[in-house]
């Protein structure tokens, strides 16, 4: 809320372009997305939908005015001279509407961004686990969840659109181990009356390889997220390792190119470990990204930790703006 004021107070006043002119930073400014479109009537995880298509499309035109759109392969360049503002534009999982309706407005605007793909979804769609449990607690009849095993007191669904029962019972599962996953998901689906979401529920939601190569001839990068999803550090080394390898020998396969650049699942400190950081070194990958915030500078570079800002709905135009002109203070 402070910031959207603040940003608010900047952007009316004039300061904003003032500051922009005034007070330097050097780094990368690295946006991330995940799904674009109007999230008003899904029944899946509504958190997903960065930005409208209008929204989107400004956006990018004004990053175009700002700064330096580049790609992971000019990261190499960038270092080299340690000096300048740059913006990468990133998107997680594999969406279709990453296709259907973010490709169209980058071509059109002259603009590379980088698409970080769950191979799984690709090859056998399915609804992610993150979805699923919105789809459960918004087709649930019932008023809360009783869930002991996981929770003191019932999940109550205390406001029309369900939207902070979905946003608890996800931080849960992010916190969990890999392992005992399956059994939660069951339990959520159990106390919800839905059951466990179809095996084609999941069907439309995903990118083709066909899609992703036309993506890639049209100057796009394609960059790795795991095979599954899963949070990797709470994972065995074998179980990290198996989905990126995975990973990298799908997009291989089917785009022709190595997995150079990577980002964590969940993507907060706690998604990833110096295992995690072994196995990608093992796999080729140059360049790993996060997902907590911040911009990466020069004097900080650590090239599998490039941290990464979340673009989200309720980011308006002048919190967006400033974002972008004042990192260090909005992201």
């Amino acid at each position: 809320m402070k910031k959207a004021i603040a940003s608010r107070l900047l952007c009316r006043s004039g300061l904003r372009a003032l500051l922009h002119r005034s007070v330097r930073w050097s780094g990368v400014l690295v946006l991330n997305y995940h799904r674009i479109g109007d999230a008003l009537d899904s029944p899946f995880d509504r958190g997903l939908w960065s930005a409208s298509a209008e929204s989107f499309a400004e956006q990018v035109r004004f990053c175009k005015t700002q700064l330096e759109i580049i790609d992971p392969a000019d990261l190499p360049r960038v270092l080299g001279a340690r000096r300048g503002r740059y913006a990468m534009i990133t998107f997680d999982d594999g969406y279709r509407d990453n296709y259907q309706t973010a490709l169209p407005i980058l071509r059109r605007e002259g603009v590379s961004a980088t698409f970080f793909v769950a191979t799984g979804f690709i090859d056998a769609p399915s609804l992610p686990w993150w979805d699923e449990i919105a789809w459960m607690v918004r087709s649930s009849r019932h008023e809360s969840l009783h869930l002991p095993a996981w929770f003191d007191a019932p999940v109550r669904f205390d406001e029309p659109e369900r939207e902070a029962a979905v946003r608890r019972l996800l931080r849960k599962y992010k916190e969990m181990p890999e392992q005992a996953t399956g059994a939660y998901l069951d339990a959520v689906a159990d106390a919800a009356g839905t059951g466990r979401a179809g095996p084609r529920a999941g069907d439309a939601l995903w990118m083709d390889w066909d899609m992703l190569r036309e993506m890639q001839a049209a100057g796009m990068t394609i960059g790795g997220h795991t095979v599954h999803h899963p949070v990797l550090s709470h994972m065995s080394a074998q179980g990290q390792r198996d989905e990126i390898r995975g990973c990298a020998r799908r997009l291989a396969e089917e785009l022709g190119a190595p997995m150079r650049c990577f980002s964590y699942p969940v993507g907060n400190r706690g998604a990833f470990d110096q295992t995690t950081r072994d196995c990608l070194r093992e796999a080729g990958v140059e360049h790993a990204f996060s997902y907590y915030g911040g911009h990466a500078r020069y004097d900080r570079w650590d090239a599998y930790d490039i941290p990464r800002v979340a673009v989200e709905t309720e980011l308006d135009t002048d919190w967006f703006r400033c974002l972008v002109t004042l990192p260090q203070l909005f992201a």
